[in-house]
């Protein structure tokens, strides 16, 4: 539409200019005097342009300053599979999501476990926060659900503690599939021949990714673990550590948006207008959403940059570094990422970033 505007003025001046020189034929002014006053009127409108051009921009960006879409790339139906068609030309809804349908499809008839038997649990599983800050090793008991009774914990730290012995795991879990997944990349890379099956996996990545160039350094970027503190840290924010109306009805651990299918209205909002936050059927459905949020969607591409810089330099992926690139992830900015920082300090939520998450056993999954 600008460069459109600027065209039309630009042919407007051009039939201006025409004007110009009938009115130096009528007058028999000379060449040399055309010459100059033609340079000085090309020069002039080289140098406005280009103004008018960003000013017109700049109009346009101001008037759209206070929207922040950065949490709707999950805006799809659950439950009609994404048929909501692409969010933009690289990010088609159903390639990105469908490992997220599948997963969120696995358990629809889930038992909510209440505070107690899931405190029992971590008991006679030994599985103890202290210990992992020490020994680094968490036990892999994954929930589904949320227990209700979380905000009924009186004592602030016990209900922190509860909430992060809940969500570890699920995070340890998700990075371990990055993890998996960006070793087979680097094999795939470092390969001058691939087997049909390595290219097969390759073109399903590159849609679950968003990367419809088919980039491998792009896919390199975008293929990545997401800090366990720094999503500690979100998830304690999102849902008040767990406490929140999304978390418990929606197993919505993030706060991601939907404009259209099964999510839940915040009280607030017109009832016909505006988003839904994200319903999920489990708990690992919302971590898996939200890593693939901020491995593809555009607000999020300098926290990318940033992560991939750290993995050139041979850094760890620091949280507290990454987390300055958030700020679009809520409309409080700074301020947002100013909270998130405090949550990982206050916490010690750093202290679980080299965590492993031990094998699964059938005695601790009969149990669960």
């Amino acid at each position: 539409m600008v460069i459109f505007k600027s065209k039309f003025y630009f042919f407007k001046m051009q039939r201006k200019n025409l004007k110009v020189f009938k009115y130096f034929d009528d007058r028999r002014i000379g060449a040399i005097p055309r010459i100059f006053l033609t340079s000085i009127f090309v020069v002039f409108s080289f140098y406005f342009i280009p103004s008018i051009i960003d000013f017109t921009n700049h109009q346009l960006l101001k008037n759209n300053e206070f929207q922040n879409n950065s949490k709707a790339i999950l805006a799809y139906t659950l439950n009609n599979k994404g048929k909501g068609g692409a969010i933009n030309e690289n990010l088609n809804e159903k390639d990105l999501l469908i490992d997220i349908f599948s997963l969120n499809d696995l358990e629809t008839d889930t038992v909510r476990l209440n505070a107690s038997t899931i405190k029992q649990l971590f008991e006679d599983t030994d599985y103890k926060l202290d210990d992992v800050r020490e020994t680094k090793l968490v036990k892999p008991v994954a929930l589904t659900l949320l227990p209700a009774e979380i905000k009924m914990i009186e004592s602030t730290k016990r209900r922190k503690e509860f909430f992060i012995q809940i969500v570890l795991p699920l995070i340890l879990k998700e990075n371990n599939n990055i993890r998996l997944d960006r070793k087979m990349l680097f094999t795939i890379i470092n390969k001058s021949n691939n087997t049909q099956l390595e290219k097969k996996w390759l073109e399903k990545k590159y849609k679950q990714y968003g990367v419809s160039s088919k980039d491998l350094s792009l896919l390199k970027i975008r293929m990545d673990e997401i800090p366990v503190s720094l999503a500690i840290a979100q998830a304690a924010k999102e849902t008040g550590w767990g406490t929140s109306r999304f978390a418990q009805e929606g197993n919505a651990l993030f706060g991601q948006w939907t404009w259209s299918g099964e999510g839940l209205k915040p009280k607030e909002a017109d009832e016909n207008k505006g988003h839904k936050v994200m319903k999920f059927n489990v708990l690992q459905a919302s971590v898996r959403a939200y890593q693939r949020n901020l491995n593809t969607h555009p607000s999020y591409e300098n926290f990318r940059l940033a992560r991939a810089h750290l993995r050139d330099k041979g850094k760890p992926l620091d949280s507290m570094i990454l987390s300055q690139f958030l700020k679009n992830y809520a409309e409080t900015g700074n301020q947002y990422v100013e909270v998130l920082q405090k949550i990982i300090k206050q916490n010690n939520l750093k202290d679980f970033d080299d965590a492993k998450l031990l094998p699964s056993s059938i005695e601790l999954e009969s149990l669960i």
